[in-house]
């Protein structure tokens, strides 16, 4: 399957994508060996290839949800330069 420059044209367009007039050529035939590519591979014989797993069928190993470290928030907040309400305070950035 060949592409013409026109197609290439018009899917730039609906791309909105600038091609130059010198690049659609180019950009013409290197589509078309990408299509002869996949029109080899679409012609292997893949009845005896058994598919591959899917990560759907996978499943995760979980961890146990239990608490692991202890609740150290006063510590941190007391070192904290400004804390209001339990939330650290920090300056306006952003105008």
């Amino acid at each position: 399957m060949s592409i013409s420059s026109d197609e290439v044209r018009k899917v730039a367009h609906l791309a909105r994508i600038e091609v130059s007039a010198d690049q659609l050529t180019t950009y013409a035939a290197e589509l078309s060996t990408i299509l002869e590519l996949v029109a080899q591979l679409d012609g292997a014989d893949t009845t005896q290839v058994t598919p591959l797993a899917h990560p759907i069928d996978a499943s995760q190993r979980l961890r146990a949800d239990v608490v692991a470290e202890t609740d150290q928030r006063r510590r941190f907040q007391a070192i904290a330069p400004a804390v209001q309400d339990g939330l650290y305070l920090v300056p306006k950035v952003i105008e």
